[in-house]
């Protein structure tokens, strides 16, 4: 194959409405931010990614605007010149001149990779190894705070056969009235759905302990982050002791993490996200360590738009397993789409192109009028 060459990289920030507010332990997005890039080559190939992050700095350290920036400033010109064919080869580049900034790796990971399918005629999860499915089940997160709304919201679902599985927001209140509006909604939908919590590392270790018996002696089927991801030695005694599995996702930031939570028993499911990894590449390899660990996987979000929920998926459907599916529902969120064909959505899947790349193209007028200017 002749080289072709990167011979641009440009990080566009989009700010995109909500279809309703949604509530974390840490913060309530009011609507969401992504940084689209877009990644020009020799041949005449774009490759698209994202870098998708909540509610600014409330979740990590990086934000829509530092991402952009770091970009720019530093990662880009790094790219510049680069074999667009060797994405080996210029993540490693990245990596040894930059420490961190594990969401802009991964949106430029992404646009390689969905250049380097288009250039070849092959969907992204060929490049990743080979796809084992065309479909991901896809949780919906019950974050509007009202039980009766929540319940109600889950039956439509299920009713027009689009999610089965159900994650609540909590942490942010008392914790007994927490618990008793998860409680309610698992009653209501019975063995009908798979009801699910995330906690947002806002309990301490003494309220975790009580709460998490709570919620698995009434059927709740996952505990994400209950605790601190700091809170290391707490997690393991957590793991030990709750009914329900406790699902690290705060406390992996790298893949490095993810090593040393499979080497503590700190936790019995791994959430992958491509964001926090550093890109599809990098979240699989997340992934076999948890495999060798016999650690089960779901795969997460950063409530991305099309072009990061598509790289997810790619990377997602190249696993042996995923015992608790995922949330790839971050399209679904927003009222207005940026690409030309959204994704499809159907009998509780997301469906994944087998066209090549990502399988997107951008729609220019939409991305021109929600650009930030």
């Amino acid at each position: 194959m002749s080289q072709v060459l990167i011979e641009s990289v440009e990080a566009i920030i989009v700010d995109l409405p909500t279809i309703r507010p949604h509530k974390l332990a840490m913060h309530t997005m009011q609507n969401q931010t992504l940084v689209v890039i877009r990644l020009r080559c020799s041949d005449g190939i774009e490759g698209l990614g994202e870098s998708t992050t909540i509610g600014g700095l409330a979740y990590g350290n990086e934000s829509p605007e530092s991402i952009k920036q770091n970009i720019d400033s530093h990662l880009a010109p790094l790219l510049i010149g680069q074999d667009a064919n060797n994405i080996n080869a210029a993540m490693l580049r990245l990596d040894k001149a930059a420490k961190g900034n594990t969401f802009a790796k991964s949106g430029l990971e992404s646009a390689l990779l969905d250049a380097q399918g288009k250039r070849l005629g092959l969907p992204v999860s060929e490049l990743l190894g080979g796809r084992v499915r065309d479909g991901l089940e896809v949780a919906w997160t019950l974050a509007s705070g009202d039980t009766g709304k929540d319940i109600a919201e889950a039956e439509h679902m299920l009713e027009i056969r689009r999610h089965r599985i159900f994650k609540l927001k909590i942490g942010a209140g008392e914790v007994n009235r927490d618990l008793k509006h998860v409680i309610a909604i698992k009653q209501a939908l019975g063995d009908n759905a798979s009801v699910r919590v995330d906690v947002n590392q806002a309990w301490d270790e003494s309220v975790a302990l009580r709460a998490c018996r709570i919620l698995g002696d009434n059927g709740i089927d996952l505990i994400e982050q209950p605790i601190s991801r700091i809170n290391r030695s707490g997690q393991v005694r957590l793991n030990q002791r709750s009914p329900a599995p406790i699902m690290a996702d705060e406390s992996i930031e790298s893949v490095e993490d993810a090593f040393s939570l499979a080497a503590d028993g700190a936790a019995s499911i791994f959430a992958l996200k491509i964001a926090k990894n550093g890109g599809p590449r990098a979240v699989l390899r997340t992934a076999q360590i948890a495999e060798a660990a016999g650690i089960a996987l779901y795969g997460g979000t950063m409530l991305e738009g099309s072009i990061g929920t598509l790289a997810s998926a790619h990377a997602f459907v190249t696993l042996k397993q995923l015992t608790w599916h995922t949330e790839l529902f971050g399209p679904l969120l927003l009222t207005e789409e940026i690409v030309s064909e959204a994704p499809v959505y159907r009998d509780f899947q997301l469906h994944v192109p087998r066209t090549p790349g990502l399988g997107l193209a951008l729609d220019e007028e939409r991305l021109a009028f929600f650009r930030r200017k």
